[in-house]
């Protein structure tokens, strides 16, 4: 008997099946949260939190947030990162997640 096994990602926010869905951590108040969320839903959760992260201050990171930082930065908003990278000769999709390159290359400008 042959068995086929088939994964499907679900975007939490919007219920959405997508090959993109990554899983994202977080924590209020001392209880840690996951969520799976596409690249859109991704960038409306940093834009959500981004003043937030902003005023906030760090406390220390778990290893785990620590490379979750390190993949995406939270604290910039993506608006301005692309608005940025188009002025600036960079090429980035209007929608999903902004490249790492870009998102470096805005840290360093700023």
């Amino acid at each position: 008997m042959a068995r086929k096994v088939v994964t499907i990602y679900t975007d939490d926010l919007t219920g959405e099946d997508t090959d993109e869905v990554s899983t994202h951590t977080f924590a209020i108040d001392g209880v840690n949260y996951e969520i799976d969320l596409a690249p859109d839903s991704f960038d409306q959760f940093l834009s959500a939190m981004g003043p937030f992260v902003n005023k906030a201050r760090k406390t220390g990171r778990t290893q785990r947030a620590g490379a979750a930082a390190k993949r995406a930065p939270q604290t910039v908003d993506t608006a301005r990162i692309r608005q940025w990278a188009k002025e600036n000769g960079y090429e980035v999709n209007e929608r999903g997640r902004v490249p790492a390159n870009v998102r470096e290359a805005y840290e360093k400008a700023h």
